[in-house]
């Protein structure tokens, strides 16, 4: 196996709003991102698992031309409240980059 984080050239995180975070993960290889994409490891389901939302809450876009995929989940605490550790949502990717990719 293949952590994410050894292969995309990116995975990030950043706010979609102050009740909403989104995740991008993208690559800079065509060939390596369509190997990916095969392995249909990254799915909404796997993110509503990794980020602990129900999977009905996850906006998931795959967007072969920009090879990347897209997912927007909501915040457990808005961006600002008392509680929030992570303002502009820009430390949430880190579940992304031990993903697991059987290629």
């Amino acid at each position: 196996m293949t952590r994410l984080k050894d292969i995309a050239k990116a995975c990030k995180s950043k706010n979609a709003g102050p009740f909403h975070v989104t995740l991008d993960i993208m690559f800079d290889d065509a060939r390596l991102f369509e190997r990916v994409r095969a392995t249909g490891v990254i799915r909404p389901d796997l993110i509503a698992t990794l980020y602990g939302v129900p999977v009905e809450s996850v906006q998931f876009t795959e967007y072969a031309p920009a090879l990347a995929w897209k997912a927007t989940i909501p915040r457990r605490i808005a961006s600002g409240a008392v509680g929030d550790t992570d303002v502009y949502g820009a430390q949430q990717h880190a579940p992304l980059l031990d993903i697991d990719v059987p290629i």
